[in-house]
């Protein structure tokens, strides 16, 4: 629970992640584990209070993208594995390995990188082999896992904890994609199969992301990594499928409100002109804190942002400034100051994080992920 007094923050629903963790084993059965990711601060989250609540609800492993991420969680305590899924800098992976991070590794240099590095420390430590098979991003060839397999087993104070793929487009519903994503788990299986012959262990095998939790259950394996969706958010086509909710309220209030007339303008660019004597309401939220520019529209745009004060929706007007945005409250305000605006909630009728992403041609999870540090998170039971 924040301390913070700000009239601007975000409150977190934990019973929701409670929910979305409950949805996906529903999902996937008894026997796949689940790994949390908490990249990117837990998606904007907090990894450390969302961490904590995965991991007493169904979740065993957790995933972060940056050392600093890992060093972080384990800094509160936090014992359980923990996944570095980008390739770091060697220096970095001395930090790695002082905080018993899992690597993913693609490459013999690496390899050899932390295997020296975990050499110093006298204790055994583990990485995860990542495959590509047709993300194109991180992870060697599939004709290359074998021999990368045994060139981990070569080291004796390194294990092969386990081995993974990423899905490019296990989220459409399109055949095409639903075929490459097919092919990406046939490619998968073949160098799992070429591990296995040699007479090693590939470790933990996970594939599946969100869009495989719902359309792949053949990529389930022994562990899974559904990120957006354990934040309460997929695809329209994929909603049907899998009940999931929103964990991200921001809300703010209103700490003026002010007699704008006629004729007068709103904020930078003039881009807003008052049509009658009206009133206008601020609120302490700006792109400063995350709230995207490119919602500024004007108020005839069947397409505007709003905010929700007592039930009523309230358009904003002008420009978003770093600190602030307004919002057009009518001739014979219904509103008081200090009332509380919802910005975006997961409960309607205020947008939700994939509403405003529509509105600038982006995804939710670019809107959670930025919504900054400047701004409090309130968890709530």
């Amino acid at each position: 629970m924040s301390s913070s007094k700000r009239p601007t923050r975000l409150n977190i629903y934990l019973h929701n992640l409670i929910h979305n963790l409950r949805a996906v084993r529903m999902q996937i059965g008894k026997k796949p584990l689940i790994c949390m990711p908490v990249k990117a601060d837990a998606y904007g989250h907090g990894s450390v209070e969302i961490s904590k609540t995965a991991l007493e609800n169904g979740a065993s492993i957790l995933l972060v993208a940056a050392v600093d991420e890992g060093a972080e969680l384990r800094e509160a305590g936090i014992d359980v594995p923990i996944l570095l899924i980008t390739q770091t800098t060697v220096e970095e992976l001395d930090i790695a390995a002082r905080y018993q991070l899992v690597p993913f590794v693609s490459d013999k240099e690496y390899i050899t990188a932390f295997a020296r590095i975990a050499q110093k420390t006298g204790k055994e430590h583990k990485v995860f082999l990542k495959i590509d098979t047709g993300m194109g991003r991180m992870g060697c060839r599939p004709e290359e896992a074998l021999e990368l397999a045994r060139y981990i087993a070569d080291y004796k104070n390194l294990s092969q904890m386990g081995t993974a793929t990423h899905f490019a487009v296990s989220d459409s519903p399109e055949n095409s994609d639903i075929q490459w994503t097919q092919h990406q788990n046939k490619l998968f299986n073949n160098a799992l199969d070429s591990i296995r012959s040699a007479g090693l262990d590939p470790g933990l095998v996970s594939a599946a992301n969100s869009g495989a939790v719902i359309n792949h259950s053949t990529a389930y394996f022994d562990m899974v990594r559904p990120g957006i969706f354990l934040y309460g958010y997929q695809d329209a086509e994929l909603k049907p499928a899998l009940q999931v909710k929103p964990l991200m309220e921001l809300v703010s209030q209103i700490v003026l409100i002010k007699k704008v007339y006629q004729g007068e303008t709103v904020s930078y660019g003039r881009t807003w002109t008052a049509e009658e004597d009206t009133y206008i309401g601020i609120l302490p939220v700006g792109y400063g804190d995350g709230l995207p520019r490119l919602l500024s529209t004007k108020i005839h745009d069947s397409n505007c942002f709003f905010v929700v004060i007592n039930g009523e929706k309230y358009p904003l007007v002008g420009r978003i400034c770093m600190d602030q945005c307004m919002i057009h409250l009518g001739p014979s305000p219904k509103v008081k100051l200090y009332d509380t605006a919802i910005l975006f909630s997961p409960e309607a009728p205020a947008l939700n994080a994939d509403d405003i992403a529509g509105r600038i041609g982006t995804i939710s999870y670019e809107i959670c992920c930025n919504i900054n540090k400047r701004v409090p998170r309130v968890y709530v039971e």
